[in-house]
Order: structure tokens, then sequence, then C-alpha cells
């Protein structure tokens, strides 16, 4: 939140500068004095009334871009995977062998050893009927859960509808609030990475005062007032709580002294979840995500790169859930707009796909394969095959995490991935 302010230090410093004039200048709208709000409760809100223990909570991790799943759960001992995509395809000596002839990515090594302690469900050939390959569609019909219809609400949005109003229960790591997140009643809030930015010195002062209660407020400008004036009260709060140390990941090997993994705007964003479950905060949905999926071109090793940062970063987060006491609550689901074409592209990489693999990983979850793997010789249009709809997916996560019947969110949808041990 370090955007330039619309409006002057001498603007606000004068002492003429109207309520009028104030939501002129920075824009305020109803939405926007929302958002802020619940941004600044969350600490406040983890010392008041903290999430209870044994509270399943989901974490959805978005990659942005079209993950080629062939290169992410490797079908290594077919034959037609290295006759596709020459120059594309890793050695398999390389790989993380899992069962069913699959491997993982090398550079998975956290995948890996969750895999091994059986906390990871790999779903093959997720998709929806009718493919679309473009980027702001697909994500659309993802997001919203619902591939024939348009729809102006997200699929989690509609399970928000369902639940009491509280900013609290659905957040997103960003500036900007994914579409998965919006309902018609509410939506998820938005915690922009950087934390809270306050005015201070004079600046904050004029704001201070324009924040003060007034009988002669139109409703709007109530709400600014006492948004504004709640965003003073309560940042000392929150302040803290982002001040302190995550969970100690003790679990993970360690390269110079520290944990094994780079940091990334991922890790970024999954250790202040981390820092925020923690601490007690009330939200029983996160949402985070990583870009740059788009691998047209030198895809194999920027796409290890960038399955390294998912693989290490989850893990990472996984390992403060244990510290933390929290670890039984967790189930976190990475998933992608589609997969990326069986034949390589000419220029070292792969164009937009269908069907590509989604991840379930936590206590809660069965590790194991499901879905069958889609056949790379029998294609559709050059394409993978879809052989699991994504609602399948989304309606087991509704009922073995959000506790709430999935046909009510998902337009009475029976298909189930069954990834989940008995509760």
């Amino acid at each position: 939140m370090n955007e330039k302010p619309v409006f002057s230090h001498e603007q606000l410093g004068m002492k003429t500068v109207t309520r009028r004039q104030f939501l002129k200048y920075s824009g305020v709208s109803a939405a926007a004095a929302t958002s802020i709000l619940s941004v600044d409760e969350i600490a406040s809100a983890a010392v008041t009334r903290p999430l209870p223990l044994g509270t399943p909570i989901l974490v959805v991790v978005t990659l942005y871009g079209g993950n080629d799943g062939l290169n992410t759960v490797i079908p290594y001992q077919d034959p037609a995977y290295y006759t596709a995509r020459p120059g594309l395809t890793y050695k398999p000596e390389t790989l993380l062998p899992l069962s069913d002839g699959m491997a993982l990515n090398a550079s998975m090594t956290g995948f890996k050893s969750l895999w091994d302690s059986q906390k990871v469900a790999i779903i093959r050939g997720v998709g929806y009927p009718k493919p679309d390959r473009s980027h702001f569609s697909s994500m659309a019909i993802w997001q919203t859960g619902s591939p024939q219809n348009h729809l102006n609400t997200g699929w989690l949005g509609r399970w928000l509808d369902s639940q009491p109003i509280d900013p609290m229960t659905a957040i997103s790591l960003g500036s900007v609030l994914p579409p998965l997140l919006a309902g018609t009643k509410q939506s998820g809030s938005a915690l922009p990475l950087g934390g809270l930015s306050i005015p201070n010195g004079q600046i904050g002062k004029a704001c201070v005062r324009l924040s003060a209660k007034s009988q002669n407020d139109n409703p709007l400008m109530a709400a600014a007032a006492t948004s504004m004036r709640n965003l003073f009260n309560l940042s000392g709060s929150i302040t803290p709580v982002l001040a302190q140390p995550a969970p100690f990941a003790d679990d993970l090997p360690t390269v110079a002294g520290g944990n094994a993994g780079g940091d990334s705007n991922l890790s970024q964003q999954l250790n202040l979840v981390a820092k925020l479950i923690a601490a007690g905060s009330p939200t029983k949905i996160w949402s985070v995500s990583l870009g740059g999926f788009d691998t047209h071109a030198n895809e194999a090793n920027a796409q290890a790169t960038l399955l390294g940062t998912v693989s290490s970063s989850i893990a990472k987060f996984l390992s403060q859930m244990n510290a933390s006491g929290r670890s039984k609550d967790i189930t976190v689901m990475v998933y992608s707009e589609f997969g990326r074409r069986v034949k390589g592209n000419g220029s070292d990489g792969t164009d937009h796909g269908t069907a590509g693999s989604m991840f379930l990983i936590g206590d809660r979850v069965q590790g194991g394969m499901y879905g069958d793997q889609p056949s790379l010789t029998k294609l559709i249009d050059g394409d993978l095959a879809v052989t699991t709809d994504f609602r399948d997916v989304y309606s087991s996560v509704i009922d073995s995490v959000l506790l709430t019947p999935a046909e009510k969110i998902l337009n009475n949808w029976s298909g189930r991935v069954k990834a989940f041990k008995p509760v």
C-alpha cells in the first residue's frame, strides 16, 4: 500500500478541507472502505475471536498462465512423452518417481517428501467440457466454477454467501480480490502484501480530524469517516503480528544454516498466511497465487524453477503449520487455468492446452493418484482428453473442508473425487 496519495500534504494540512473534498480527493467508495476495514481488523479479530482449533482451513494456490501438467506430473515411462516433445523432456533418472509410471519434476522435492508421507493427492486429467484456451476465459470458468453459464460470482464467493457476514472469513493476499471470492451478499477481503502504511505527521493529524463523527454526514460519508477512524484505531493491532517471526519450520533440511528453498513472492504470501493462522485469525479460506506459467519458450528450465518455488513454499508453509499446532486443520489446493499442448511448439516451449493436474495437500488428504491419466496418443484436436471435471474436485473440497453440501454451491453437481480421509 505504498501508492502515492491523490491529495497533497498542503491540501490535507488546510483547515478548510471538508469531508466532501476529502471523499473527492481520496476516491473513497463503500466497497473500498469495507476492504480497508477487513484488512486492518485481521490481527484484532485474531485476538478477540480466534478460530477454534480443529476448524478446517482451505488455502487456494492459483498458478496463473497455464501450468504444463505433463512436465509437472510426468508420465516418464511412456515413450510417447519423449516422442511428442523433444528438447522439453527430462532424463528419467533425474525425476522423482511416484506410482503408476508417473514422476514429479526434479525440482519438486518438497512435494515428494509430502507424497511419501501420504499427504498429497494428485488428480490427473482435470479440466471441463468444451475447453477454452484463452487465459481470461478459462480462468473465469475455473474461478466461477461454471463452464456452461456465465456467472458473476466465484464458487467460493457463493459459499461465502451461505455463511454469516464476516469480512474475515476469506482473505486473498494481494491488492486485488480474485473473482473466486466474489459473492452476491458478501465477498472475501484483500490483504496487500506490503501490509498497512498509516499516515503520520501533519497528514496523519488531518486524516484523524477528517475521520471524526459528524451528524451532517450522509451514509457514504459516514462510512468513509468510520473506515478512516477504525483504520487508525486498529492499525496498532496488526502491526505487532506482522512484525513477529513466522512459526519456525524445523523439520525441513537446511542449506547454509537456513531452510532449503529460496524466498519468493509465493513464499512471502504463505509466510504471512502462516503468521496470521498461528495468531488465530478467524479465517477459513486463504487465497495466494504465483504467475509466470505461460511457457511458450524455454520451458524446461523456467517451469522447473517455478515448480520448485511452489513445492518449497508449500512444504515450508505446512512445516510452519506443524509448529503452530494447526497442521491437522490445513488443506492446500493447487490449480491452474489449463494445461499445455502435448507437442512442443518449436521454441522449446508449449502452447495453450486443456487438461492438467491438480494437487490436494494436507493431513486431511488421502494421498495417492486420482483420475485416469489421459492418453498421449489418443488426443482431441492435439490436446489431452479431460478425464476429471474440476467440479468433482471443488465439490469434494466444499464437502470435506468447508463442511457444506456442495450441491448448494455448484448447481447440484454430483461428482466427487474421494481424496479425503473419512471424518
